[in-house]
C-alpha cells in the first residue's frame, strides 16, 4: 500500500527511516508529527498516549522538560514504539562534527533514544558525519533532517542558503530529507523542485487556522502543504491547545491523508 500511494517518494529514498516513516503513514493514514513542546514528562507522556493512533513521529525538545528524568523519559519513549511512533528530537545542532557528536551523548544522551534530530549545515557538512557518528557510538541508526528554510517571520534562511543546503544534502548519506516553511506553499513548491523526488520534505508552521501566531511564527494549511510537495506536517498548538486534542489530531491526520491521495 505505501508504495502505491507514495509512488515516485517511495522508489525514489534510499535512507531506511523515510521509508518506515512512509509506511507508518501509510497504515495510519496520516502524515501529521506531532511537535509535543510541552513542559513535563506526564504531559508529553498523556498526549502521546491519546493521540499516537493518530501520528507518524513525535518531535521533541528534551531541554524544555523542567521534570526530565532517565526512566521517565525512557518511559515515554518506550510509549511511542509501541504505538508505531518515530521519535524525533528537535535538537536542532549546528556546531562542529565533533562537538556534535559529543552533544549526542552527554545527560540526556540523544542518541539512545531519538531516531531522527535536525541540523543547521551552517557549520559545514561534518555535522552530518558527526551525528551519524553518534549513533553509530551506541550501536543504532538514524536520520537527519536539514533545515532548509524555517516559517518564522524575518529568519535569514534565504533562498542562496536554501539552495546550498540542498544541493549538499542531496548527497549525503543519513539525510533523510529537509525542512520547509510550511506556512508558505510557494516556498514549498519552490524547495520541492531543489529537491527533487529521493529526499522528504517535513513542514512546520501548519495550521487549520492560518496567519500569523505568537512570537513571529507563521501558520498555512495542511493540504496546501501536502499538495505543494511536502510529506510530514509538524503540528503542536493545533492539537494540544485545541478544546478536543483527540479530534483535532483525527482531522489533521484526515486533511493530510486525503491531500496526499489527491496530490
Amino acid at each position: 500500500m505505501a508504495e502505491d500511494v507514495w509512488g515516485p517518494r517511495w522508489s525514489s529514498v534510499t535512507d531506511s527511516f523515510s521509508r518506515r516513516y512512509m509506511q507508518t503513514a501509510a497504515e495510519k493514514e496520516t502524515l501529521i508529527c506531532f511537535a509535543a513542546d510541552l513542559q513535563t514528562v506526564d504531559a508529553v507522556r498523556k498526549t502521546v498516549e491519546s493521540i499516537g493512533p493518530y501520528i507518524a513521529c513525535l518531535k521533541l525538545h528534551v531541554d524544555i522538560v523542567e521534570d526530565w528524568t532517565s526512566q521517565g523519559w525512557v518511559d515515554v519513549c518506550d510509549l511511542a514504539r509501541e504505538l508505531d511512533v518515530l521519535i524525533w528530537e528537535d535538537r536542532k545542532f549546528a556546531d562542529i562534527g565533533r562537538v556534535s557528536r559529543q552533544q549526542m551523548g552527554g545527560v540526556v544522551d540523544i542518541r539512545s533514544w531519538a531516531d531522527i534530530v535536525t541540523a543547521h549545515l551552517i557549520s559545514g557538512p561534518d555535522i552530518v558525519d558527526g551525528l551519524l557518528n553518534g549513533w553509530n557510538d551506541v550501536g543504532r541508526d538514524g536520520g537527519i533532517l536539514l533545515l532548509a528554510q524555517m516559517s518564522s517571520r524575518g529568519n535569514l534562511l534565504l533562498p542562496n542558503y536554501t539552495k546550498k543546503v540542498v544541493e549538499q544534502g542531496r548527497e549525503m548519506d543519513g539525510v533523510m530529507g529537509f525542512i520547509g516553511n510550511g506556512s508558505n506553499p510557494d516556498d514549498v513548491k519552490s524547495l520541492r523542485e531543489l529537491v527533487g523526488e529521493g529526499k522528504m520534505i517535513w513542514t512546520p508552521g501548519i495550521n487549520l487556522n492560518t496567519g500569523d501566531g505568537v512570537a513571529g511564527q507563521q501558520y498555512g494549511h495542511p493540504r496546501e502543504a501536502v499538495l505543494a510537495g511536502a510529506d510530514c506536517l509538524i503540528v503542536g498548538s493545533g492539537i494540544h491547545k485545541s478544546n478536543n486534542p483527540i479530534e483535532a489530531a483525527k482531522e489533521y491526520a484526515r486533511v493530510s491523508w486525503d491531500a496526499l491521495l489527491d496530490r
